[in-house]
C-alpha cells in the first residue's frame, strides 16, 4: 500500500510517499481502507521528532481517518466488512489502509461524506474529554475557547454552543474572528488587539469564564486564572508557548478554581472506547441532525502530505486539514 513516512525528523519535505505492506489487524482489531485522514498539530510535531509515538503505535504519522471496514480482527463483533466508519487511531492515518482498535471506531455520521467524518475524531474526542468530562461545562455556563479558528476551536465552539453555554474565543485576525462568530461565539477577540481578560470580563459583567480551554501553555497561564470566575476550571490540552509557569496558589485557593488537563494518545483503548461511547449517545445525534458539523479548510491527496503540513505551520487555516487517498 501507499503510505507517507517520516524520513527524518525536520520540515515538511521529510514526508514521502513510500510502498508498505498493507497491516493485518490483530484480535479486537479492524482494518480499514482509507479514504481520507486528517491532519493535525500533533503530526507536525510527530514529523520534528517532537512527539514521538506510543510503544506499539505505527510509526506512520496521522490520528484521524475515514473510510469502510476491509477485514476484521478475532473477537470484533458489531461491526461488518463493508460498514463506513471513522476511527482513532495512536498512528498509521496517512495510509490507504491501517489499522484501528475496534471500540475507537464510530459509524460515519449519517449526512456526512467520508472527508468530512475523518475530521471529527482527534477534536471531536478531545473536545468531548476535555471540556465536557475533565471541565465540566454545562448548559447556561460560559467557556473561553483560546485558538478559536483551529480544528479543535471550531469543534469546541460548536459543542458548547449547541449544549447551552455562552462561547466567547480568541483568534489572531478579523477574518478568524468572524469565522469564530459565524460558528456560534458569542463575541470572538483578536488577541493581537485586545485583552481577553478584560473583554470576557467585561461581557459576564465581571464574573468571568466558567471554562477555559487552552492550548497555548505558559504564556497565557496567569491570564487564564485572572479571566476564570470563582469556581472557574482552566483545561490545558496543548503547550504552544511554553510548559512551564509559576502559580499563585492563593488565588487558586481564593477563588476555589480548579487546573487541569490531558493528553489522548497514550491513554488505552478501553478509555478511548468510553469516549467514542460517549460521543455517540451525546454528540452524533448533532452531527446528524446538522446542528454541529466538521470545519473542513481545504483537501491535499495523500501524496501531498507535505503541503497539508506547511499549510497547518502556516496558520492561515480555519478548521481542519484532510488528506484524500
Amino acid at each position: 500500500m501507499v503510505t507517507i513516512e517520516i524520513s527524518t525528523p525536520g520540515e515538511a519535505e521529510v514526508l514521502v510517499p513510500v510502498e508498505r505492506p498493507t497491516p493485518r489487524p490483530a484480535a479486537g482489531e479492524v482494518l480499514v481502507k482509507v479514504a481520507a485522514a486528517g491532519v493535525n498539530r500533533p503530526d507536525v510535531m510527530q514529523r520534528r521528532g517532537r512527539y514521538p509515538p506510543p510503544a506499539g503505535a505505527s510509526d506512520i504519522p496521522g490520528l484521524e481517518i475515514a473510510g469502510t471496514i476491509a477485514a476484521l480482527g478475532d473477537g470484533v463483533s458489531g461491526w461488518r466488512v463493508g460498514d463506513a466508519v471513522c476511527a482513532l487511531v495512536a498512528g498509521g492515518g496517512y495510509a490507504a489502509y491501517c489499522v484501528a482498535p475496534a471500540p475507537q471506531c464510530l459509524p460515519v455520521p449519517r449526512g456526512l461524506d467520508l472527508v468530512a467524518a475523518a475530521a471529527i475524531p482527534e477534536t471531536f474526542f478531545t473536545v468531548w474529554t476535555n471540556v465536557f468530562e475533565r471541565g465540566r461545562l454545562v448548559r447556561g455556563e460560559s467557556i473561553l475557547v483560546h485558538g478559536g479558528s483551529s480544528g479543535i476551536g471550531t469543534t469546541a465552539i460548536q459543542l458548547a454552543r449547541a449544549r447551552g453555554s455562552r462561547v466567547f474565543a480568541t483568534a489572531g485576525s478579523a477574518e478568524k474572528c468572524r469565522a469564530c462568530e459565524a460558528l456560534g461565539a458569542e463575541r470572538a477577540i483578536n488577541y493581537r488587539e485586545e485583552d481577553f481578560v478584560a473583554v470576557v470580563r467585561q461581557l459576564t459583567g465581571g464574573r468571568g469564564a466558567d471554562v477555559v480551554l487552552d492550548m497555548v501553555g505558559a504564556e497565557y497561564f496567569a491570564r487564564n486564572l485572572d479571566v476564570l470566575a470563582i469556581e472557574g476550571r482552566l483545561v490545558e490540552i496543548a503547550t504552544l508557548r511554553g510548559a512551564t509557569t509559576e502559580l499563585n496558589i492563593l488565588q487558586m485557593m481564593q477563588r476555589r478554581h480548579t487546573i487541569t488537563g490531558s493528553t489522548l494518545r497514550i491513554r488505552s483503548v478501553a478509555e478511548k472506547g468510553a469516549i467514542a461511547a460517549a460521543l455517540r449517545e451525546h454528540v452524533w445525534p448533532l452531527l446528524e441532525s446538522g446542528a454541529v458539523k466538521p470545519h473542513v479548510h481545504a483537501t491535499f491527496p495523500l501524496r501531498d502530505a507535505a503541503a497539508a503540513h506547511r499549510v497547518m505551520e502556516s496558520g492561515v487555516h480555519i478548521g481542519k486539514l484532510v488528506l484524500v487517498v
